[in-house]
């Protein structure tokens, strides 16, 4: 039997203090403000349009 999807939860995505609001991930050079990019062992890539940064090596 399949779940129901949840949805996202947007509020890990921010920190708040005080009157200051902080992005925690990474945000879409192409989509821009508002779409963020998933952040995976060796890349960023955004599930909107596909672009992908590449992590660099320590």
């Amino acid at each position: 039997m399949a779940t129901k999807n949840t949805g996202v939860q947007k509020y890990k995505y921010y920190k708040v203090e005080g009157d200051k609001v902080e992005r925690l991930k990474k945000v879409c050079p192409k989509c821009g403000a508002g779409v963020f990019m998933a952040e995976h062992l060796n890349r960023y890539s955004c599930g909107k349009c596909g672009y992908t940064e590449w992590k660099k090596n320590k």
